[in-house]
């Protein structure tokens, strides 16, 4: 098998960062099937990421269904988990958490395992996304709503929230087509794209943000790059404080951290 891998991992070399991953995720998903073992590879050629493939992609301490009809979870969104983390120690406070287009539920999920008797509420406006976070919800007290941040009076009724969190699209549409072939051809665009200079949703999120938040209660943003004064100028606009950019794994700001006055 040993072999076996690190031929696969040649093959892949051209389309991947991480090939000898990659390899192993692919060998271990056809457990010993040469031919679904061979479809895969052939899929992987083809850019297709490896958690689309196999179904799944590891975030934070769990594993998530992962399909084209959500964003793809990636490791430097764990810096919104690590943020709340810090900013609200206590766990066995019974937190309320919003999560604002939910996607996969790797977020608002991954922070109820952290907070055992908080519950949440993921919005999302892709009927096929709530259906993908569904199966990914497995027994977490959380409520999944269909509704687009972007339309009036989508947060009629929701209440306030201890926790507010949120990876909006962010890439400018013109950017799109210059990610990777393995982003721009199997995530979904509506999740990536942040309209002409990438901003759009911010300024969506920024008319009624500061309503659902408690006193003193905390928004967790992911940004893109560059985004950090922009994003930060909008939020402080609407009534927030800014309190910490996070930044990421390659030392990018990748997180705003806002306070409710």
């Amino acid at each position: 098998m040993h072999d076996i891998i690190w031929k696969i991992a040649a093959q892949l070399i051209p389309v991947s960062d991480t090939p000898l991953l990659d390899a192993r995720l692919l060998c271990q998903a056809a457990q010993d099937d040469s031919d679904k073992l061979n479809t895969y590879i052939e899929r992987r050629l083809k850019h297709e990421p490896v958690s689309k493939i196999i179904g799944k992609r590891g975030f934070w301490k769990a594993d998530f269904l992962s399909t084209v009809d959500v964003l793809d979870p990636r490791p430097d969104s764990e810096i919104l988990i690590d943020a709340v983390l810090r900013f609200y120690p206590k766990h066995r406070n019974p937190y309320r958490i919003l999560d604002i287009g939910v996607g996969s539920g790797c977020l608002l999920f991954s922070l109820l395992d952290e907070y055992p008797i908080a519950t949440g509420i993921g919005i999302d406006k892709s009927i096929k996304a709530l259906q993908v976070a569904e199966k990914n919800q497995q027994g977490r007290s959380a409520t999944l709503i269909q509704a687009d941040f972007t339309q009036e009076n989508w947060s009629v009724d929701l209440g306030q929230f201890d926790i507010v969190v949120s990876n909006p699209p962010y890439i400018p549409s013109a950017d799109i087509d210059k990610l990777a072939p393995d982003v721009y051809l199997y995530d979904p665009r509506d999740a990536l794209d942040g309209g002409t200079d990438g901003l759009d949703a911010y300024r969506h999120l920024t008319k009624r943000v500061y309503s659902l938040l408690k006193p003193n209660a905390f928004l967790f943003l992911e940004i893109g790059i560059n985004q950090a004064e922009p994003v930060s100028a909008l939020f402080q606009a609407a009534g927030l404080s800014l309190v910490e950019t996070a930044v990421d794994f390659g030392a990018i700001p990748r997180a705003l951290i806002f306070r409710k006055k």
